[in-house]
């Protein structure tokens, strides 16, 4: 197995700036890009590769869509920043434009994904107070061990993994963290009368692409409905087309009471993320009571929309279905002794590698990488194929060969 892969001169001249003067809390494989494209990204020596973890599911609709990239630039050309403390014009059709894409009532645009988590906890638990009639500072979230939800101080507090929390206490309380995809669990926490949320990703992307078994979130909706608890989904990744519908929620016909969004609701252009609530829910929080400075600016606005009419006019969520059908079947077909699991949802996809080695997964990536394919492993043995979903058919065979071509390096 290879050990190390030599780099250019060039890429390492690059990396070495980074390291010199950028903090040391990423690390990536030894590849610096430059150019994106549909499903393609280029490195500073003009190499072309399979991009097989868009952004984390960010670059759903493929690399600098030009559809998405007119509507910045023009946005941009005109206004990109007002702030909330005056209204723009792009603000109430963005507004009308995303509730009525989805069915809430309301919408509060915040910028990353881990902002939209922590805007829907100050909800649920404003909700749980003034609503449910909680007593106050009792309010309690129910969530899931193995979750990733971000990296903020509040998040980190209920995560499972010692790389996100160890020795960034003291923590939040008011978490109950109960096993994933674990019904009798969950009925189990409700019955805390404290309890004003349960949150929860439809499919478990980092922990690599655990998917619950059929009904999990369909019933625990039921239980959360009963218990008088609101079900946050949080959808930043596996929502906007990526699992072969547009929610994965919408695989069980499951209407979150809260539903994250972020990733590709730009497209992968700027962070843009939403929460979405009806009245009952939203209406709890008054004026000057959340906020951010860049929440809801124009440029935002218009690359939202643009990204979310670009999901249906070119039906993104049939597609990811159809291809990740063909994905997982074709690399079932390699029967290959180091691939112990296949699994996922349209085209969020993880293999589990099975070798003596601990870090073939990464071997593997670096393997891929020489070939032409970019993935990252997650939690060791882990790897994530999620290409943008205009990805083609023939494509998808392409890329099966390349990682056939590269499992050879596991021998």
């Amino acid at each position: 197995m290879h050990s190390t892969i030599a780099v250019s001169a060039n890429t390492q001249s690059y990396i070495e700036r980074e390291e010199q003067f950028g903090a040391h809390n990423y690390h990536p494989l030894p590849v610096v890009l430059k150019k994106g494209e549909g499903v393609f990204m280029w490195d500073v020596d003009d190499k072309r590769y399979y991009d097989f973890l868009s952004g984390y599911s960010a670059v759903n609709q493929g690399h600098c869509h030009p559809k998405i990239v007119d509507a910045l630039v023009q946005q941009a050309q005109q206004l990109t920043l007002t702030s909330r403390a005056f209204h723009n014009n792009l603000l109430g059709e963005y507004e009308e434009y995303i509730t009525q894409y989805f069915g809430y009532d309301k919408v509060l645009p915040m910028n990353t994904g881990v902002e939209a988590v922590e805007t829907a906890i100050k909800l649920s638990r404003r909700w749980g107070y003034t609503v449910k009639g909680i007593e106050d500072n009792k309010a309690k979230i129910i969530v899931c061990a193995h979750n990733f939800h971000g990296r903020t101080s509040t998040v980190v507090s209920f995560s499972t993994d010692p790389g996100a929390y160890t020795k960034f206490g003291p923590y939040m309380p008011g978490f109950i963290v109960i096993p994933y995809n674990n019904l009798e669990a969950l009925q189990e926490a409700l019955a805390d009368k404290n309890v004003c949320a349960f949150l929860v990703e439809p499919i478990q992307g980092e922990a690599g692409v655990v998917v619950p078994d059929d009904g999990y979130l369909s019933t625990a909706k039921q239980y959360c409905e009963a218990a008088n608890v609101l079900f946050i989904g949080d959808e930043i990744q596996t929502g906007l087309c990526r699992t072969g519908k547009m929610l994965a929620c919408d695989h069980e016909n499951v209407r979150p009471d809260i539903l994250l969004l972020g990733k590709a609701l730009s497209g992968g252009i700027i962070p843009v993320s939403a929460v979405l609530a009806d009245d009952e829910i939203m209406m709890t929080i008054k004026p000057g009571e959340h906020g951010s400075t860049y929440g809801g600016n124009p440029l935002a606005c218009a690359v939202a929309i643009a990204s979310l009419k670009v999901l249906k006019d070119e039906n993104l969520a049939e597609r990811a279905e159809k291809m990740g059908q063909l994905l997982r079947n074709e690399l079932i077909k390699l029967n290959s002794p180091y691939i112990s699991t296949v699994r996922g949802k349209g085209l969020l996809n993880a293999i589990v590698i099975k070798h003596s080695n601990p870090e073939a997964a990464w071997e593997l990536c670096m393997e891929m990488k020489e070939n032409g394919l970019l993935a990252k492993p997650t939690h060791g043995d882990k790897i994530r194929f999620a290409p943008p979903l205009v990805i083609t058919e023939e494509q998808v065979h392409e890329c099966v060969e390349i990682i056939k071509k590269s499992l050879e390096v596991l021998q």
